[in-house]
């Protein structure tokens, strides 16, 4: 591997820099690392690049949009660099236009990133771009974890079995791959655009949807079959009303009588139906959501910003002890572990 050069762009050399038309978008220029690296850490992931070869200046040109739990951006550093990310927290896809980028993520290994061939990378695991190649130009998409896991459990009609992980690499060269890259930009440069429609929120809501639906359908995944090819028979119409109702509001402090009456059908009717076409009861469901839920937060939070009595008091558990068992029973280790793993910046 190249050794790392010096910098020597002078602070403060940026051709243009900050809002361009809106807080929701950005147009990114500098020739200063440090100026670079703090941009992409405000927009994407904290950090670390090192400029590792001089064949071309240094020359970064970022162009971002933000787009509810995404963030969409073209990006190009002109010169070759390296960076480190430590465990990312959200999901992230790097499709390259041009050029080609070098990565390790976690237990994955390495790969390499080129116009046909993007990675998708999970929230957990260390990151890092051991060559991102001056002459690459990638499409960058960060995805918010819980908007990504709440659109599969939505579209699967129930929580995941396991984590969502994704298989490397992502075709993106044909078929659904190469599909939802170009939706995606399409959508990035109306989003730039000055006098852009995606900016409105009542076409931005379903945009943000279909990207989620998009990338649950393009890329390899433990669900993707599923989702592909939906068994039958469906679940009823006050099944999935329920459903939706506690995916909405998990935190809500749902009875099944409530849950009944939203369904629009009888208590015993939907606890029947429930364990027909859920395998549990309605409020077995709800605590499997909420679990999930404080999951998410606990991996997502410092372990000195909260404790685990306030996560756990803010998805409605009230008893310490019993829902400690509960967290230990779905997720086989304790929610201080949980917490005290989360990942650093």
């Amino acid at each position: 591997m190249a050794p790392i050069l010096p910098v020597r762009a002078p602070i403060g050399t940026r051709i243009s820099f900050g809002p361009v038309g809106g807080e929701n978008k950005n147009s990114f220029r500098t020739r200063d690392v440090d100026e670079a690296r703090h941009e992409i850490g405000t927009r994407y992931f904290a950090n670390f690049m090192d400029v590792v070869e001089e064949k071309r200046p240094f020359a970064a040109r970022f162009d971002i949009v933000d787009l509810g739990p995404l963030v969409l951006g073209e990006l190009g550093c002109g010169a070759d660099v390296r960076m480190r990310f430590g465990e990312l927290g959200e999901y992230h896809v790097n499709a390259p236009l041009t050029g080609s980028m070098e990565w390790r993520h976690g237990p994955r290994g390495a790969g390499t990133a080129t116009p046909t061939r993007g990675v998708v990378f999970d929230p957990s695991g260390d990151t890092a771009l051991d060559r991102w190649a001056g002459d690459c130009r990638v499409f960058a998409v960060k995805i918010g974890a819980e908007a990504l896991r709440g659109r599969l459990e939505a579209l699967l009609g129930r929580p995941p079995g396991g984590p969502l992980t994704f298989s490397s690499p992502f075709d993106i060269a044909s078929g659904p791959g190469r599909g939802w890259v170009r939706l995606a930009r399409r959508v990035f440069r109306e989003t730039l655009a000055d006098d852009g429609l995606a900016r409105h929120p009542l076409v931005a809501a379903p945009l943000q949807e279909a990207l989620l639906n998009g990338l649950l359908l393009a890329a390899e995944h433990p669900y993707r079959e599923e989702l592909a090819h939906p068994g039958e028979p469906r679940r009823p119409a006050p099944v999935k009303r329920a459903m939706d109702a506690v995916l909405a509001r998990p935190e809500h402090p749902h009875t099944t009588g409530e849950l009944a009456a939203l369904a629009r059908v009888g208590v015993r009717r939907l606890q029947e139906s429930f364990r027909e076409y859920v395998g549990m009861t309605p409020m077995a469901y709800v605590r499997q959501v909420r679990l999930d839920r404080v999951r998410d937060e606990l991996r997502a939070a410092e372990p000195d910003e909260v404790t685990v009595s306030e996560v756990a008091w803010r998805w409605g558990f009230t008893h310490p002890g019993r829902f400690a068992a509960q967290y230990r029973a779905r997720f086989g280790e304790s929610p201080s572990q949980t917490l005290r793993a989360a990942p650093s910046p």
